[in-house]
């Protein structure tokens, strides 16, 4: 899905896989877990429970209610490479990208594909694990990057990623909508979005 770029230069090349790479699509393969690879560390995470996979669906509805620019769709379970490293990806909760990534035979996505990056924090989650990924997609230059915590009932809005961080952050909570600006320019809605019981994510924090 790569996209041309100017003059006579043709597609942007796919990273090719490394030996962690190929650790972690072993391990997914036997254990049915999500694997990640973030700062050169393997990130294994458990399939999601009902709340947090409710949280994907509702958002990615709204996304899509939301009028999302021609030649865009949100995608759950799509990779995302980090250009120039051979092992490190991560898998966003929701990812917007080019509707041809559905005729892409790749597993994993160009990030300067993506327009968007949805996160939704797991009960499990630490804090330095939220930063980390924040970072990730910043060096990766995905332009917006929406973390969701139904442990708060908030979300935060990162964007103009530059030297490995975000610039900009929004702040909200559930019921506010979210407003995204270019590339994408809409507003996402969050008054329906469920939070944790408490007692579920304080004993894991």
């Amino acid at each position: 899905m790569a996209k041309e770029s100017g003059g006579d230069a043709g597609p942007r090349a796919r990273p090719g896989g490394g030996k962690l790479r190929e650790f972690a699509e072993r391990v997914e393969e036997l254990t049915g877990l999500r694997a990640q690879i973030v700062g050169g560390k393997l990130v294994m995470s458990p399939t999601p429970r009902g709340k947090h996979a409710g949280v994907i669906r509702r958002l990615r509805r709204h996304l899509e209610a939301a009028g999302l620019p021609d030649g865009l769709d949100a995608y759950e379970v799509s990779s995302i490479a980090l250009p120039g490293d051979p092992d490190e990806y991560v898998t966003p909760d929701l990812v917007v990208l080019p509707t041809e990534w559905e005729e892409d035979d790749s597993w994993l996505a160009d990030p300067q594909d993506a327009a968007l990056a949805v996160e939704v924090i797991s009960a499990s989650e630490r804090a330095r694990e939220i930063r980390d990924k924040a970072d990730w997609y910043a060096v990766a230059l995905v332009p917006l990057l929406l973390v969701i915590d139904p442990r708060k009932g908030t979300w935060a809005l990162h964007s103009q990623p530059d030297n490995g961080a975000y610039q900009e952050m929004a702040l909200g909570k559930f019921g506010e909508a979210v407003r995204a600006p270019e590339p994408l320019d809409i507003e996402i809605a969050t008054g329906d979005l469920p939070m944790y019981g408490e007692g579920d994510w304080q004993r894991r924090a």
